[in-house]
């Protein structure tokens, strides 16, 4: 029996297809018979929205409702309340742009840092895995969701941009480790929205490998760029369902066997 792994998928910028990655890791984790919950912690709902939950700010109950419960320590049932469960068989936590409120009133809370990591901490009997996708910043909802993990996947987009702020990033789970949570490590880096025929991007993957390749894993498997991406968040799909065959949906499985392999 596997003891719960929570995987936070962290970026510093946007676009680089971490949110498809949650999605599809998640999903492909339960594809091979594993219980996973996915958090939305991203205040722009992007997550529910690519799961088909199309208006995610017109929701009543969210991971805000939820925080709001947890730093006034009141009674619910945590197995239930707020929990979606998708067709393809993972369970959602969603959000909306309510977090942004609730991350200022948050300021003056006892233990701000580790709001998220109580609540996490009681559903970790109850699943394999819980992914939490986290905002495209370095803001207190990003701390408390690196505070509640015990590994984080860093998508990275086989452009300058991306490698450039991946330092900052990683300079902030150094501080949040010795800080916050001890355990928390970097699982790896993920090559995104990769065109492997340029040689920009070849140029791009080879200073990735220089950089950090000595000290961070670097995930064998690479998510090649596809319209198909976009089509099956607007389907509220994952890519297995919308595009089974393709290469994107091949480069998935190998990705989320090698999460699996460091298990």
């Amino acid at each position: 029996m596997i003891m719960c792994k929570v995987y936070a998928v962290a970026s510093q910028k946007g676009g680089v297809a971490k949110t498809t990655t949650a999605e599809n890791l998640g999903i492909g984790l339960v594809r091979k018979g594993f219980r996973v919950l996915l958090i939305d912690s991203d205040a722009q709902g992007s997550l529910t929205s690519s799961l088909g939950y199309t208006q995610p700010d017109n929701m009543e109950i969210t991971l805000s409702t939820i925080l709001e419960k947890e730093v006034n320590d009141e009674v619910y049932d945590r197995t239930s309340f707020g929990i979606l469960h998708h067709e393809e068989g993972i369970d959602l936590i969603p959000c909306n742009i309510e977090l942004s409120g609730l991350e200022v009133s948050f300021i003056n809370v006892w233990n701000r840092e580790r709001i998220l990591n109580g609540y996490v901490e009681k559903l970790r009997k109850h699943y394999d895995f819980i992914i939490i996708d986290s905002g495209p910043s370095l803001g207190l909802m990003t701390i408390n969701v690196l505070a509640a993990s015990d590994r984080v996947i860093i998508p990275v987009q086989a452009a300058f941009l991306s490698i450039k702020g991946l330092e900052q990033l990683i300079r902030t789970i150094g501080r949040v480790k010795k800080g916050l949570n001890p355990r928390l490590g970097i699982e790896g880096i993920l090559i995104t929205m990769l065109d492997e025929r340029t040689n920009f991007a070849k140029g791009v993957m080879e200073i990735l490998g220089e950089k950090f390749g000595s000290y961070i894993n670097i995930f064998k498997n690479r998510i090649p760029f596809s319209v198909k991406v976009a089509e099956s968040s607007a389907e509220g799909v994952s890519i297995y369902r919308h595009d089974p065959k393709g290469k994107v949906a091949a480069a998935y499985t190998g990705f989320s066997e090698e999460v699996l392999a460091n298990v």
